[in-house]
């Protein structure tokens, strides 16, 4: 299973040498991808990629031990892009940047977010007032954010509970869905009450560049990434990763939402909007090139495992009786990586659902069942 970094996946692979091409493949049929920019830098320090655009990496306390964040030069001082988690450690990260003598010194200007998630956003109310800086970010990211970090010490909702109880959950899960609901803004210092609405293809003049940003679906409701045609860059956010593959999943708040059709689709529409020489910075692992590669592999793999799942349902199963066909590593009983891929299972069979491959009962106990059409 590879997996999105909110619920405490596997370490990311060591950095790779360059490699001559994007297009070999080896055995496994990844591609050979591109790492042109060496080892990352320290939480705290910079490494510059082109003149004037800086890639800053801050910890996180998971298994992926990190988030890349990128800063580029806006007149009198710089663009941020994304704010990594609301910790101690990001804040000093933070704090050694904007010393004197820093690399950031001179402060922000506007603080760009690509997406809602935690590591992504955690800082950035901190951020927006220590600079007086504004947010921009869509507008369903910014929302859905809010509404989220509103959950913070509420009690697991009902609609949560049949959610996971329809996905076949036993109840020891269900009493650590109840322990754990309402974490998310553990990490997420409270956001500006304002913000500037990102729209999919404006155009932003950022510094000396235009950016346009580009609008993905599937991993999160409205992830922005921003590409640079001047200087050949995408920051990608998690839409697209070179060593893992980003979390897309149903939850309690939709329950019959397609996010696997909407992942798809994004992948496409990258590939059609973005050249294959761009450098992508993405927001975990290391700056790469071969963008069109690593989208082919992606869709492979997600259609391989549609396939796989096709061929389980020629009898009935629940959400979790389908980890064996998606995911490569055993899904146990721990509750962030149980809830994880439950989500993405419930996302396959949406996609099978919403295209007629598929059909779902529920039985007298409330337990979905789905079987091939």
């Amino acid at each position: 299973m590879s997996s999105e970094k909110t619920a405490a996946p596997a370490s990311p692979a060591s950095p790779a040498s360059p490699a001559p091409s994007a297009s070999a493949a080896p055995a496994d049929g990844r591609p050979v991808l591109e790492y042109p920019c060496g080892d990352a830098p320290a939480p705290g320090t910079v490494r510059e990629i082109v003149p004037g655009l800086l890639w800053l990496r801050m910890p996180m306390p998971f298994a992926l031990s990190h988030i890349n964040l990128w800063a580029v030069r806006d007149g009198g001082g710089w663009a941020a892009f994304d704010a990594g988690l609301q910790t101690s450690e990001t804040t000093t990260a933070w704090r050694d940047l904007f010393a004197g003598g820093g690399a950031l010194a001179d402060g922000l200007t506007r603080l760009f977010v690509t997406h809602m998630h935690p590591d992504h956003i955690g800082m950035a109310g901190w951020l927006t007032r220590k600079f007086g800086c504004r947010l921009w970010m869509t507008r369903l990211e910014y929302l859905n954010c809010r509404v989220l970090a509103a959950d913070t010490g509420r009690e697991a909702p009902e609609d949560g509970v049949r959610f996971y109880r329809r996905a076949g959950w036993d109840d020891n899960a269900i009493e650590a869905y109840r322990a754990r609901f309402g974490g998310f803004g553990k990490f997420v210092h409270a956001l500006p009450d304002s913000y500037r609405r990102l729209r999919d293809g404006e155009l932003l003049q950022i510094g000396a560049h235009q950016w346009r940003v580009v609008v993905g679906n599937g991993h999160s409701p409205e992830h922005a990434c921003f590409y640079s045609e001047a200087l050949k860059i995408l920051i990608s956010g998690d839409q697209i990763l070179p060593r893992i593959s980003s979390n897309v999943s149903v939850f309690p708040t939709e329950p019959d939402a397609d996010p696997m059709g909407d992942w798809l689709a994004s992948l496409a529409k990258l590939r059609r909007e973005v050249p294959d020489d761009v450098l992508v910075l993405p927001a975990h692992n290391e700056p790469f090139r071969g963008l069109h590669a690593r989208i082919g592999h992606l869709e492979r793999s997600q259609h391989a495992a549609l396939d796989r799942l096709r061929q389980a349902l020629g009898a009935p199963k629940r959400a979790v009786d389908v980890f064996g066909e998606l995911f490569s590593r055993p899904i146990g009983a721990e509750p962030g990586l149980l809830g994880m891929a439950t989500g993405e299972s419930i996302a396959h069979l949406n996609y099978l659902l919403h295209r007629g491959e598929a059909v779902m009962e529920t039985d007298g106990d409330g337990i979905a069942w789905y079987r091939a059409a």
